[in-house]
C-alpha cells in the first residue's frame, strides 16, 4: 500500500460512516458525526471522500464473511471442522434470511449473516453517490474527473457485488435525504444495466494508467475495464439465460475489447507465480507493486488499516497443525498463518492439477510443516526436520497403498513402517536455485497424509472429528509480519489480477464460438504456470518469509522461524516414479476444446459436460481454479455460469445434500431490510408484500 497510508485514512473512513451512518442496516442515513452535508459539497471534501472509498473495500477481508460469501458451498472449498460458517458450506435450514446467529443455530457468533454484505456494500455506494451528485462543484477539471472515476468505479463494483449475490437489488442512485423507508426491488435486468453503465463511467474517466493516489494500488483504467468486463460477462451468462439474448453478441464483443485495453495497457504478467503471493517481504514489498495486480485491499502499518479495518484473511485457509500434530508443530507468529481451518480443499482441488507439469500446484499447496518442539525426544526426531508432511499423490499411484499415515497422538502404537517414507526428496532449504537435493532413506516423520491410497480419496480420514483438520492448505495470505500470534495482518489482498483478465477475454471468445482465439489467451496463463528451465522443483516458499523483516525476528522466535519454514514441498514424494529434473515443462494446449489434459476429461466426465461449449467452458472453470484458487470469487463466478449447482454436487460432499436449483443460486435478502420497510403511506408491510421481496426459496 505504497504511498497512500498518509492519506489520514482513519478519518476519512468516519466519512463512510457519516454517509452510510454505521448502523445495523443502510436504511439510515441520520448524519451522527462531526462532519456536515456541506463539507462533502466542497471540492475539497468531494476528493477527500473519494479517496475514503479505498477504505470500504477494505471491510472485505476484516473477518468471516471474506471466504463464506465467496469460497463456501463450492466445488473448490468445504469446511473441516470449525463450523464457524458452516451453514454458508452446507445450504441447511440455518442459511436463510435471519441471519446467523447462535438462536438461530450458528456455531458461534462470528457467523456471517447474509446482511453484512448487503449492509457494508449500501455504505460505499451512499458516499459514491453524494460525489457523483456534487462533483459539478469542483473547477478543476482533473480532479473532477478522477473524482467522479472512482465513485462510479466503486459504485459499480458495489452494485456488481449486490447483483452477483442476491439478484436484482435496491438502486439507489442519488443521496438520501433523512431515513429512507419505501424502496423499490430493480429487476436483474435493471440491476446489471446500471452496474455496467457505472464501471462504463468509471472507464471513461479514469485517465488511463495514471496511479493518482499511490503506486499498485490505486484504481486505473484497466481496473475498470476488467471489472466492466466481468459485468458484461455476468448479464450475458447462463444464470440470465431468460432475458439477455438480446445483449449477448453486444456485450461478448465489448467484453474482449475492454479486456484488450486492460492487457495492453499493464503488459506481461509477472514472471513467476511466485512472485504474487509466495515472495511477500513484508509491508509493502515488491510483490504488492506487480504490474499484473489491477486492484487490492490496502493494508499497512497504518493504524487504519487495523482493527476492525485489518486484514484477517491468514486465519482461513491453514488446517488445524497444533491440534492434529501431537505438539510436533507449534504455530506462533513466525509461522504465516493461523490454524484455523476454515476452508478444507476438496479432492477437486487438488485433482485439477497436472501434478507434475503444472508449477502452480506447487507453489500453491503448503504441504511440509518444520518440526518446532519435541514432545517425544527418544524418536529420533529432532528440531528442523520435518514434522508434518501431507503427500500429494495422484489416483493412480499406488506407491502408498500398504502405509499406515495418519497423526501421531492418532496412532500411538506405530509399526515398522508407519509414518516412515521410503524415500525423502525434499528440496534443500539453501538451494533455490541450484536444483541440489537431499535424499534420506527411512526417516521417521510424526504426521503424514497422502491424497489416494488403493485409488480411493482418503486424505478426509485422517484426524477425522468427524471431519478432518489435516489437509494441505493454500498460503496466498500467510503474513510473517504480524506483530501478535492473532494480530492483524500488513499485507495487501489481491482482488483482480490481468491473468483473470486473460481468462474472461478467452471465455467472451468461447461464448462468441471463437475457439482458437480463447486457446491462446488460456496458453498465455499456462505458459507462466509451467516450470522453468532450471527450477528447482521441490523448492517452497510463502509469506512467512516477511518475518525475516519482523523486529520479533530474535531468540527463541528466530529459532521457531527457521525450524518452522523448510522452504520444501513433497513434489517428488508425490510423484515417486519421476526422476529428478529441472526441466523445462510444457502445459500448453494443443487443441481446444477437444482432446483436453486427462485430469480435465476426468473433471469433465463427472458435470457431464459434452458439446464444445460445455467442455470449453468447463475447461475455463477449471482454469480459473488452478491460477485464482482461493482468490474471493468462486462462488459468483459458478452462480453466473450456471454451474453451481452441478459442481457443488459433484464435487462438495457436505453442500451436496442439501445446495438446491432455482434456490441456492441467489443469497436470502436480510430480512432486517424486509422488516424495515414500509408502504408510500408509511404502513408497514403485509406479510404477502414481504413475501414478494424475498428470492425464491427463502
Amino acid at each position: 500500500m505504497k504511498n497512500i497510508r498518509n492519506l489520514k485514512i482513519g478519518a476519512i473512513i468516519l466519512m463512510i460512516c457519516t454517509l452510510g451512518s454505521c448502523s445495523k442496516d443502510f436504511l439510515d442515513e441520520e448524519l451522527t458525526n462531526q462532519y456536515s452535508t456541506d463539507y462533502f459539497e466542497t471540492a475539497e471534501g468531494i476528493e477527500a471522500l473519494a479517496v475514503s472509498l479505498y477504505g470500504n473495500i477494505r471491510w472485505h477481508f476484516g473477518y468471516e464473511w471474506a471466504y463464506g460469501t465467496t469460497l463456501y458451498g463450492t466445488d473448490e472449498f468445504t469446511n473441516a471442522n470449525d463450523l464457524t460458517n458452516e451453514m454458508w458450506n452446507t445450504y441447511d435450514n440455518r442459511f436463510g434470511p435471519a441471519g446467523a446467529t447462535p438462536a438461530t443455530g450458528a456455531a458461534n457468533k462470528n457467523a456471517t449473516s447474509p446482511s453484512d454484505l448487503w449492509d457494508q456494500l449500501y455504505y460505499g455506494i451512499s458516499s459514491c453517490n453524494t460525489i457523483i451528485a456534487n462533483a459539478d462543484k469542483i473547477e478543476n477539471e482533473s480532479v473532477r474527473n478522477r473524482s467522479l472515476a472512482h465513485a462510479y468505479f466503486l459504485r459499480g463494483y458495489n452494485y456488481y457485488r449486490l447483483t452477483a449475490q442476491y439478484g436484482g437489488v435496491v438502486l439507489q442512485t442519488e443521496p438520501s435525504q433523512g431515513i429512507v423507508r419505501n424502496f423499490t426491488r430493480a429487476t436483474d435486468e435493471e440491476s446489471w444495466e446500471q452496474v455496467i453503465s457505472d464501471l462504463r463511467n468509471a472507464y471513461e474517466h479514469f485517465e488511463g494508467e495514471v496511479f493518482t493516489y499511490g503506486m499498485g494500488i490505486t484504481w486505473t483504467k484497466a481496473t475498470a475495464a476488467h471489472f466492466l468486463a466481468k459485468a458484461l460477462l455476468f448479464r450475458s451468462s447462463e444464470r440470465n439465460n431468460d432475458w439477455n439474448s438480446e445483449y449477448i453478441e453486444s456485450d461478448m464483443n465489448e467484453a474482449i475489447d475492454v479486456c484488450t485495453y486492460a492487457i495492453g495497457a499493464r503488459g506481461a504478467l509477472a514472471n513467476d507465480y511466485n512472485d504474487l503471493f509466495a515472495n511477500w517481504t513484508g509491508i509493502d514489498s515488491e510483490s504488492e507493486q506487480l504490474p499484473e495486480i489491477l486492484m487490492a485491499a490496502g493494508h499497512n502499518a497504518d493504524e487504519s488499516t487495523s482493527g476492525r479495518f485489518g486484514n484477517r484473511t491468514y486465519n482461513y485457509f491453514t488446517p488445524q497443525f497444533s491440534n492434529f500434530s501431537g505438539g510436533w508443530v507449534r504455530r506462533g507468529v513466525w509461522i504465516g498463518g493461523m490454524d484455523f481451518q476454515r476452508c478444507r480443499p476438496t479432492e477437486y482441488s487438488y485433482a485439477v492439477f497436472d501434478h507434475v507439469n503444472d508449477a502452480r500446484m506447487w507453489k500453491t499447496f503448503k504441504t511440509v510443516y518444520g518440526t518446532n518442539s519435541l514432545p517425544d525426544s527418544d524418536i529420533g526426531v529432532e528440531l528442523g526436520d520435518p514434522g508434518i508432511v501431507m503427500i500429494l499423490n495422484d489416483k493412480n499411484d499406488n506407491t502408498y497403498n500398504g502405509y499406515n499415515f495418519g497423526a501421531y497422538l492418532q496412532n500411538p502404537n506405530w509399526t515398522d513402517d508407519a509414518g516412515r517414507l521410503p524415500e525423502w526428496k525434499l528440496g534443500n532449504r539453501q538451494s533455490q536455485n541450484q536444483g541440489s537435493l537431499t535424499s534420506e532413506v527411512g526417516q521417521f516423520v510424526p504426521n503424514v497424509s497422502v491424497l489416494y491410497q488403493h485409488g480411493e480419496y482418503v486424505a478426509p480420514k485422517f484426524k477425522s472429528q468427524p471431519i478432518s483438520n489435516f489437509f494441505a492448505g493454500i498460503n496466498k495470505t500467510d503474513d510473517g509480519s504480524r506483530f501478535a500470534e492473532k494480530g492483524d495482518a500488513h499485507r495487501d489482498v489481491t482482488m483482480a489480477r490481468l491473468s483473470e483478465t486473460y481468462l474472461l477475454r478467452a471465455e467472451s471468445y468461447v461464448r462468441l464460438g471463437q475457439y482458437g482465439s480463447a486457446m491462446e489467451d488460456i496458453n498465455v496463463v499456462r505458459r507462466r504456470a509451467q516450470w522453468k528451465a532450471g527450477e528447482n522443483r521441490s523448492y517452497y516458499i510463502d509469506g512467512s518469509v516477511a518475518f525475516e523483516n519482523n523486529s520479533l525476528n530474535e531468540g527463541s522466535a528466530a529459532e521457531n522461524y527457521i525450524n518452522s519454514n523448510l522452504n520444501m514441498n513433497t513434489y517428488y514424494l508425490s510423484n515417486p516414479d519421476l526422476a529428478v529434473t529441472t526441466e523445462e515443462s510444457d502445459l500448453s494446449l494443443k487443441s481446444f476444446p477437444s482432446n483436453l489434459p486427462p485430469e480435465d476429461e476426468a473433471v469433465l466426465a463427472k458435470v457431464g459436460a459434452s458439446s464444445d461449449y460445455e467442455r470449453a467452458l468447463h475447461f475455463i472453470l477449471n482454469e480459473r481454479t488452478r491460477e485464482l484458487l482461493g482468490e474471493w470469487q468462486r462462488w459468483e463466478t459458478l452462480s453466473r455460469t450456471g454451474t453451481l449447482i452441478t459442481r457443488a454436487r459433484a464435487f462438495n460432499a457436505e453442500a451436496a445434500p442439501n445446495i438446491t436449483a432455482n434456490k441456492h443460486e441467489l443469497r436470502p435478502i436480510p430480512q432486517s431490510f424486509i422488516d424495515g420497510l414500509l408502504n408510500e403511506d408509511g404502513s408497514n408491510l403485509t406479510g404477502a408484500q414481504k413475501a414478494e421481496w424475498q428470492n425464491p426459496g427463502y
